[in-house]
């Protein structure tokens, strides 16, 4: 019995795996850098080139040639094989396909292939590049896995394959993703490379500036290229390609995708939206169609009425694969060994690779001219001598001594001699004889010719410029991946719709906002609609009007002022009374909002007007609360018994009123007060009578109005004009007469012409219309009734303001 040697398992394991993993590594997963293509892809390429089933011969069976591959060169499943062939027919799979295919090759939506006894296939017209002088012993041959037959190792691709069609491939340890680049880009690149080997990947970037995908779409961003060409690794931002239409028909907008992100499925594209939509995550789309076809991907999104169709493709974009990330990898296999190269390598990889290529077929074809000269040399020869050559095969008994006697005759070698003997009588006539001098001329000079070309690697080079510019004219085309400089990261903002929203607070601390749109204009002097659902103890206080997109400023009755984006206001409906404001803001159990204004943002040389409810006004730079975070911080400094009433953004060489509760009003100029700390208390801004409280403020403009509110549903408007500009801290002028029929002032807005004015009461009724309805009419007097209310207890308890622009 033979003696067993053992071996610790650990040992075989680690030998065995190894063993299999460079054998994945070299032999399947990676690509050639010289070809770019893995060994599936270069024997079917060379089984097709075998079976002569190129571009301009007839299609054969796809499953003809998968039989070849696997019985042949690549002993595997015929399933895996056929895959292969599906992708390099592929158009959106490939940027320049290497096999034709007639049949059902696959969609985008990830449609299976038919079954390969049904589709047709032959080599591409490019395909045919990479194969091209492989007869001329251009690269080596090996046996294949069972020794019957030979095959390439590599291909002498004209084309650089790699760049131009990219690979991907995940081994054991380490994967590769190249992404397909433009043959015009690359071929100039390769020539740049040519002309200075010591050319820089920055300069390189001139000619080649990125990848170029079959399914076109926007790449964002160059960093993530220029990463990737240095260092041979990096990730780069893809975005499909998005329109936004307006239907003539009913203006509601639609978004149109016309182009997707490499190897993006577009069936699971469009199942992900409806899902997105189903669940209620993305909100204000109608429909979703499919109107792609042989022209092209189109991707129509229907929106609902009024919806805005840029924050749904911005939510579109974070959501699903309408952006994706790819992440290059520049992994191939040099030398029978994976490694990592930037650009420059992997051009000067291919540069070197047709050097060798065209220096073996310049060697074999230098050899064929040489081989063709002595033949012809030993024809010449023979014509210059041809009677003699007649009497010496005519006096021969056999070929043997008619090959013999010739050589001896005229020192001629055996090939010489046999190509005599078989030269036909037709080629004794003087044409004949001129044709064989002049193909000896040539056959001279195309040796002269390779010989340089040997001898000189600049006429080298040069001829492979050469060669490089045919494929280019023959293949070079447009661009179709654009390529846009860095996208700024999409904000939550960025996937709000921007449209205006009333806000409203309840004297309970309620908090809301609603779309605009659900106020209804209606006639001035009706007695509203039913808007929000207040309880007996609660009501609604103030009411603004605000762009989702902008910051909104609540002041407490501390003095403190917290700071959010409108949009993140709950979103509720007209009839809902909101949520507690305190989920809101960091406030004290027993602070309550006292006062609210919004910006767009915090200028330097803004400023922000506060009024107390006692007259004192204080202006302070708006910047001060730029970088304001929760809990919010204390404004002004206020005494026990007073409290903030009204606050807004005020601007260098504006002109502000005040009006107060019991019908005063004055107008001065912002210069008038300095700016103030944070801490600051402020100055007087009106002196009021007993019993009198400011209710509001504003800004006034040469060409407005102030509309002024009353509790019991009563308005004026009266023209700027009439109030003429004051030294901060008087009694005013009288605004409106305040009587038991009207009331006391609610609040006053600046407006013009066609702007609108909303009123909400105590109830929770609301009312819209327009300015133009109110007559304009001088100060004082009561007004006229802008809203009929139910009973005594019911009155106004918010104005909000919507300007025309």
């Amino acid at each position: 019995m033979p003696s067993a040697t053992i071996i610790p398992i650990e040992d075989e394991m680690r030998r065995s795996y190894l063993d299999y993993a460079m054998s994945t590594i070299i032999g399947r997963a990676l690509p050639d850098a010289r070809d770019g293509l893995k060994p599936v892809h270069r024997r079917i390429l060379y089984a097709m080139y075998e079976l002569n089933n190129m571009h301009d011969k007839p299609y054969k069976k796809s499953a003809r040639v998968v039989g070849d591959v696997m019985g042949k060169f690549h002993p595997h499943g015929d399933q895996a094989i056929y895959d292969a062939v599906t992708r390099m027919v592929q158009d959106f799979s490939l940027r320049y396909p290497l096999i034709d295919g007639q049949g059902n090759f696959g969609s985008i939506d990830g449609d299976s292939p038919a079954a390969m006894r049904y589709t047709e296939i032959r080599l591409s017209r490019i395909a045919e590049e990479i194969l091209e002088d492989i007869e001329k012993d251009t690269v080596a041959f090996k046996l294949n896995y069972d020794e019957s037959a030979k095959e390439p190792v590599v291909l002498p691709t004209r084309i650089p394959n790699l760049l131009i069609n990219g690979s991907s491939g995940i081994a054991v340890g380490m994967a590769t993703n190249i992404p397909p680049h433009n043959i015009t880009e690359v071929i100039d690149g390769t020539i740049a490379f040519i002309d200075n080997p010591s050319i820089t990947v920055s300069e390189l970037m001139r000619y080649v500036p990125g990848p170029d995908f079959p399914t076109q779409a926007i790449i964002y961003g160059r960093n993530g290229i220029k990463d990737a060409y240095e260092t041979g690794k990096g990730h780069i931002l893809l975005r499909a390609a998005a329109n936004i239409e307006k239907s003539k028909k009913d203006g509601r907008e639609a978004i149109i995708i016309t182009e997707l992100p490499y190897q993006v499925n577009k069936a699971r594209l469009i199942e992900s939206i409806v899902e997105l939509v189903n669940e209620k995550r993305v909100e204000g789309i109608s429909n979703i169609r499919d109107e792609s076809n042989r022209e092209g991907i189109r991707v129509v999104i229907e929106l609902k009425r009024n919806e805005f169709a840029l924050p749904i493709l911005n939510k579109l974009y974070k959501q699903t694969q309408l952006q994706t990330t790819f992440g290059i990898n520049f992994l191939t296999i040099v030398n029978n060994e994976p490694k990592l190269l930037n650009l420059r390598e992997m051009i000067g990889q291919f540069v070197d690779f047709r050097k060798e290529v065209v220096t073996r077929r310049s060697i074999f074809e230098l050899n064929k001219a040489k081989e063709r000269l002595h033949i012809l040399e030993g024809l010449k020869i023979a014509l210059d001598n041809i009677d003699q050559v007649v009497s010496i095969i005519r006096k021969a008994k056999n070929t043997e001594e008619a090959r013999t006697n010739l050589i001896n005759a005229f020192q001629l070698s055996e090939k010489q001699a046999q190509s005599i003997l078989d030269m036909r009588l037709a080629r004794l006539t003087n044409l004949e004889r001129a044709k064989i001098l002049d193909e000896l001329k040539a056959v001279q000079e195309e040796i002269k010719r390779l010989t340089e070309i040997l001898e000189n690697e600049q006429l080298l080079m040069e001829l492979i410029k050469k060669e490089l510019l045919e494929v280019k004219e023959k293949y070079g085309d447009q661009r179709l991946t654009e390529i846009v400089d860095e996208l700024p990261e999409i904000t939550i903002e960025d996937m709000i719709k921007e449209e205006e929203v009333v806000v409203t607070i309840t004297h309970g601390g309620f908090i809301k906002r609603t779309p605009l749109d659900q106020y209804k204009q209606q006639m001035r002097g009706g007695k509203g609609k039913i808007g929000i659902a207040v309880r007996e103890d609660d009501f609604v206080n103030q009411l603004y009007i605000a762009s989702t997109h902008s910051y909104i400023i609540l002041f407490t009755t501390a003095g403190k002022a917290h700071i959010r984006k409108v949009h993140t206001i709950p979103e509720a409906q007209l009839s809902s009374r909101g949520k507690p404001v305190i989920n809101l803001i960091k406030a004290e159990k027993d602070e309550k909002i006292t006062a609210v204004t919004h910006v767009k943002d915090f200028p330097e040389d803004g400023y922000l007007l506060l009024a107390t409810r006692k007259g004192q006004v204080k202006k302070m730079s708006l910047s001060l609360l730029k970088n304001l975070r929760n809990p919010g911080i204390k404004v002004i400094d206020l005494p026990e018994d007073d409290s903030l009433m009204d606050v807004l953004p005020l601007n260098a060489g504006d002109e502000v009123v005040i009006a107060t509760k019991r019908g005063m009003a004055i107008r001065f100029k912002e210069e008038d007060i300095r700016s103030m700390g944070r801490t600051a208390y402020g100055v007087r801004g009106i002196r009021l009578r007993r019993e009198d409280e400011v209710v509001s403020i504003d800004v006034l403009t040469s060409d407005c109005s102030l509309f002024t509110v009353t509790e019991k549903g009563f308005g004026k408007r009266v023209d700027c004009t009439q109030y003429k500009v004051q030294a901060r801290g008087g009694t005013g002028v009288i605004n409106v007469t305040c009587e038991k029929k009207n009331g006391d002032v609610v609040g006053v807005k600046r407006v013009s012409q066609n702007d609108e004015i909303i009123l909400v009461t105590n109830t929770g009724r609301t009312i819209r219309f327009n300015t133009s309805t109110i007559p304009v009419h001088k100060r004082g007097g009561l007004g006229v009734k802008l809203m009929g209310l139910k009973d005594e207890e019911e009155k106004i308890s918010g104005v909000g303001a919507i300007s025309e622009e």
